[in-house]
């Protein structure tokens, strides 16, 4: 790869010094990664529960609570469709195995396990592990998972020395956030674009952007345009913020444990609509030979793309009014005087609840809703089932956006 500058990851020392309005500007709005230190979790129970005086994973304390959980598990020495195969099995199997893999020099006839995707917070809400810092508190994502009580994106992962995540992107291109409870990781992280560099001669993406294959030029005619990926080590207690579209390699450099959430909200909304409209033209690309023979073409799409990605533009739309209809809610309750959408999206986002957030958040649904509205695959669908229509959803907003411009906070 040629010798191009990394982009530069921020550290981040101290709480005190770090607030909500300095995050979102620098980062969210930017999509820039930063990394904060481990003074932002040292209050967490699993930082205190979790590990040992050694600073190695509990396993004792794990087994005793959650020993009979059972767990979604991948095989990192396996590929499988540019993934890993997965199983479901008891934590305390898990452990057993992973107490084993460590005794014999980081080496199993099953293989790298590595514990992945564990919805533990939904499955023990009751355990005092950590708190959502106040930076990544504005989380669309699971505030509609948890508002239709459905699926959520948190998670916890377990994983010996040598488990890995091959190269990806986060779901519907959120953002994510990674504390290490305990380890160290290594991340490879590449800007939004880096990723077309890398793309085979088949356009397919790569499983290891560390493999020697990359070098074969006529297989990766690319490569030679891709900057050189950001290198980072988390260590134990650190937070990593990924930023939308951000692809990433991530290592577990000792024995880890990290929490992991996948969240959208107001500043990358619209890079998670751009990613569904792509991932429809994709499917509609892929069986377009069928559109003027095959009876709802359109809805048959959907149907593909929902199986493919976890959503389609129906509940696209869901998601747009459940968020919208909460912050209508939060900006009747708020008392405060009124901001404008640009005054909060330039320098009045102080608080991930406060009046300008709430605004900046309405605006920002009215604006993709508004995208929404006007696509022809949207347009094509049966909207005789969503409530409010669409339309009406989109000029409540824009009164009640109206109505909030008038006075500067």
């Amino acid at each position: 790869m040629p010798p191009c500058v990394p982009h530069q990851i921020d550290f981040i020392e101290e709480p005190q010094s770090f607030d909500y309005s300095e995050f979102f500007n620098k980062y969210l709005l930017t999509n820039s990664p930063c990394l904060f230190s481990a003074k932002f979790t040292q209050h967490w129970g699993s930082r205190k529960t979790w590990v040992t005086e050694e600073n190695k994973p509990n396993w004792d304390h794990l087994l005793e609570n959650f020993g009979n959980a059972i767990v979604p598990v991948a095989n990192c020495n396996v590929k499988e469709y540019n993934s890993n195969p997965k199983e479901q099995i008891p934590l305390r199997d898990f452990i057993s195995y992973w107490r084993d893999y460590a005794e014999h020099n980081c080496c199993s006839p099953r293989g790298c396990l590595y514990l992945k995707d564990w919805h533990m917070r939904r499955e023990f809400p009751e355990q005092n592990v950590y708190e959502t810092p106040e930076y990544f508190a504005s989380d669309w994502l699971n505030e509609y998972w948890d508002a239709i009580d459905g699926d959520d994106y948190r998670f916890v992962y377990m994983g010996p020395k040598g488990s890995w995540t091959p190269f990806h992107a986060d779901v519907f291109r959120s953002y994510s956030w990674s504390a290490n409870v305990c380890g160290r990781k290594k991340w490879l992280l590449f800007p939004p674009g880096q990723e077309e560099h890398l793309r085979d001669s088949h356009g397919n993406l790569p499983y290891d952007v560390t493999s020697a294959g990359l070098r074969d030029p006529i297989q990766y005619p690319h490569l030679s345009q891709c900057c050189r990926p950001s290198e980072v080590i988390q260590e134990a207690g650190q937070v990593i913020f990924i930023p939308s579209g951000w692809h990433h390699q991530v290592y577990n450099l000792e024995d880890t444990i990290s929490i992991n959430h996948n969240w959208i909200n107001g500043c990358n909304v619209s890079a998670m609509w751009n990613f569904l409209q792509a991932e429809l033209f994709s499917v509609q690309k892929e069986i377009g030979e069928w559109r003027e023979t095959m009876d709802d073409w359109h809805l048959h799409c959907q149907v593909i793309m929902k199986s493919c990605t976890g959503i389609d533009y129906k509940e696209f739309y869901t998601f747009l009014r459940i968020i919208a209809e909460s912050r209508l809610r939060a900006l009747d309750s708020l008392t405060e005087g009124t901001v404008s959408g640009t005054c909060a999206t330039n320098m009045a986002v102080t608080h991930p609840k406060g009046r300008p957030h709430t605004v900046f958040d309405l605006k920002t649904v009215a604006d993709v809703l508004s995208l929404l509205i006007s696509n022809p695959d949207f347009q094509n669908l049966d909207q005789a089932s969503l409530s409010p229509r669409p339309c009406a959803l989109l000029q409540r907003l824009e009164t009640v956006l109206t109505q909030n411009s008038q006075k500067i906070l």
